[in-house]
């Protein structure tokens, strides 16, 4: 049956008219969107609790007042902080298999089927105030808050769920209950401690979480702006059944425990959806897992929010709308290569154009733009689909990475040919990457003939605005950046002193660090010559290239990032 509209249903209730109605719609429009009930709330047409029972109405349950209701404990710990904060929930009761959540936002019906897989309860709605249900969750959990220490030292102690682990076996070969294994896997305290590792790194921008079993211990390890944090670690007996649990949730083979395997785990997480790409890997004390966190609702695909200072980001757009040849973008695994191309291809997405990609693997759906995965144990190489892709008549090509010469050759007779190509390659700055294509086997005629400009790229860590501090640079600091205390008289350096919105590491997020080369003729002819990549790196320079170490410098005395952070990710060059 179809939902009755909002405002028919407020209508009905007799708490707004149809004049207050339209200006209720218009209001919406103005406001980019905003959901209608909170428009109304604002412009003080009826109150929040009002607002609620219409709501319950629309969505066929009940409404409900916190204020007054105490929830007992067994019924709080069936969710835990993290997630009842994360998706702005409260349980209010449990009876059997069925849980009931208070919510202020019923119409988010992936809540529900979110909570119902992570959780295995079957989830029913309430409606309540946003304010009410703020109350309770700080009321709920104020008492013991629930941590990852407090439930893996509960873990520790739960004898059942030990025995369950070791009946369920953790052999190389393989145990033969399978319905043990999926049993422990579907286990509680298993779900629980899981969801809250995956919430905690979601919520704190991670990028990867590492489960590392060892002899005598199993790791969780949680990569943020860069670096590695270690968490409390969970009791050994408890690796198989997480990473059993990991492997239930990517759809994997759980009986398979000698191969490598790769899946991926679509979650909906505070409105927005996250990508868990899942990479197992077995090593001598069981199964290595690495989640790879790919965050759509964090990042942003804008040319102009990737971090590039003003002018070149310029010069950069000017090159990637010329009408063919090669776009490069260089650096470390992890630099953001990959969210720099997709921004330039948002940008060129028109219905003039058409644009193909080839990925391994695709990171972000766009719509409007043909992506297509590789899969080299079929024999879909990189190779092999750019030159398919030739035929299908695209404007613009995205080659996720250019791995081998026969990549390369195509990539430059697709450029010959009238097409603009987007690429990736590992080296450690733009100038170099001209030497990487020589030694590849890529002919220096024709690399003057296709390659338009090469971008490098670094991401440094950002110091936290909350504990930003001045600080005098020691003598070793200024040594490592090669420059004395007279070159930096009356600059200022920063560091980030530690407070709790950082988590005390004195950084929070991260900025891009760029040196664009754009080929020009005195270039060409140099690599012609087969010139050295320190003269490329000169000529370049005095063209007007910004080095990487040049950038890193600027924010130092901006105050974005510290010295240290510039020193690890960038290098000196002569």
């Amino acid at each position: 049956m179809a939902l009755k509209r909002l405002g028919q249903i407020l209508m009905n209730l007799g708490l707004i008219d149809e004049q207050q109605l339209a200006v209720m719609l218009d209001e919406q429009v103005q406001r980019g969107g905003e959901l209608l009930g909170s428009v109304g709330v604002s412009l003080g047409f009826f109150s929040e609790e009002q607002l609620g029972e219409a709501l319950a109405e629309q969505w066929g349950t009940s409404f409900v007042t916190l204020y007054d209701l105490e929830i007992r404990q067994e019924v709080v710990h069936a969710i835990s902080e993290p997630m009842a904060q994360l998706y702005r929930v409260i349980p209010i009761a449990l009876e059997g298999n069925r849980l009931t959540i208070a919510s202020s936002e019923p119409q988010k019906i992936q809540i529900a089927d979110e909570l119902r897989t992570l959780l295995g309860y079957d989830i029913h709605v309430v409606v309540a105030t946003g304010a009410e249900i703020t109350k309770a969750i700080e009321k709920s959990y104020s008492s013991e808050t629930e941590s990852v220490e407090s439930l893996v030292d509960d873990l520790e102690h739960d004898d059942a769920l030990a025995a369950a682990a070791a009946a369920a076996g953790s052999g190389k070969d393989g145990p033969t209950d399978l319905t043990s294994i999926e049993a422990l896997a579907e286990s509680a305290p298993v779900r629980k401690l899981l969801n809250m590792v995956l919430l905690l790194a979601i919520r704190d921008g991670a990028s990867d979480i590492h489960f590392e079993p060892f002899e005598h211990e199993f790791r969780i390890r949680i990569k943020a702006d860069g670096v590695l944090y270690e968490m409390v670690p969970p009791p050994k007996h408890l690796a198989f059944a997480i990473t059993t649990r990991i492997k239930v949730m990517a759809n994997l083979d759980i009986a398979e425990r000698r191969l490598p395997q790769d899946g991926r785990i679509e979650l909906n997480v505070g409105g927005h959806p996250v990508d868990l790409r899942v990479s197992v890997l077995p090593t001598l004390f069981g199964e290595s897992v690495v989640m790879r966190v790919l965050d759509r609702g964090v990042v942003s695909l804008e040319l102009g929010k990737v971090g590039m200072e003003e002018e070149i980001l310029r010069r950069f757009r000017e090159v990637i709308v010329r009408p063919n040849g090669i776009v490069l973008v260089t650096g470390p695994t992890g630099s953001g290569k990959t969210t720099t191309l997709y921004s330039a291809l948002s940008e060129l997405n028109t219905p003039d154009d058409k644009l193909i990609t080839t990925e391994d693997p695709i990171e972000y759906d766009i719509d409007g733009i043909v992506q297509v995965p590789i899969d080299a144990e079929i024999g879909n190489s990189f190779a092999a689909c750019l030159r398919a892709i030739l035929r299908q008549d695209p404007d613009r090509i995205l080659v996720g990475e250019i791995r081998d010469v026969e990549t390369a050759e195509i990539a430059v007779q697709a450029s010959l040919t009238g097409h603009m190509v987007f690429s990736t390659l590992h080296t450690n700055d733009a100038p170099s990457t001209i030497t990487r294509l020589r030694d590849m086997g890529v002919p220096p005629f024709l690399i003057t003939a296709t390659v338009e400009a090469i971008l490098a790229q670094r991401l440094v860590r950002r110091i936290c605005t909350g504990c930003r501090e001045e600080v005098i640079p020691g003598a070793d600091v200024l040594a490592d950046l090669e420059v004395t205390s007279d070159q930096v008289a009356g600059k200022k350096f920063y560091r980030g002193k530690g407070c709790d919105r950082c988590n005390h590491s004195g950084y929070k997020g991260r900025l891009g660090l760029f040196e664009l080369l754009i080929m020009n003729d005195a270039l060409r002819d140099m690599v012609m010559r087969n010139a050295s990549t320190e003269d490329l790196r000169d000529a370049a320079r005095k063209a007007g290239m910004i080095t990487l170490r040049d950038s890193g410098m600027n924010n130092i005395f901006l105050g974005n990032t510290t010295a240290e952070e510039v020193i690890r990710e960038t290098i000196l060059e002569a």
